[in-house]
């Protein structure tokens, strides 16, 4: 088992507020139009990157979705 970040809690928080961002953004998505919906993408998959580095950094299936 990896050990814990040293900014333990604030990572953790981070993933949750990223998270719940993805999830607000998703259904932004589904309600928007053309261009704006590129955009939209763009912002989930960037913070999708974000939350795969702070996974990385946690032991194995320390984040349960």
């Amino acid at each position: 088992m990896n050990e814990l970040p040293e900014k333990f809690p604030e990572y953790s928080i981070m993933y949750k507020t990223i998270s719940k961002q993805i999830k607000v953004l998703e259904k932004r998505k589904e309600e928007s139009k053309g261009n704006e919906k590129e955009e939209i993408q763009s912002k989930i998959q960037s913070y999708q990157n974000e939350l795969n580095k702070i996974k990385k950094m946690f032991p194995d299936n320390f984040f349960r979705e």
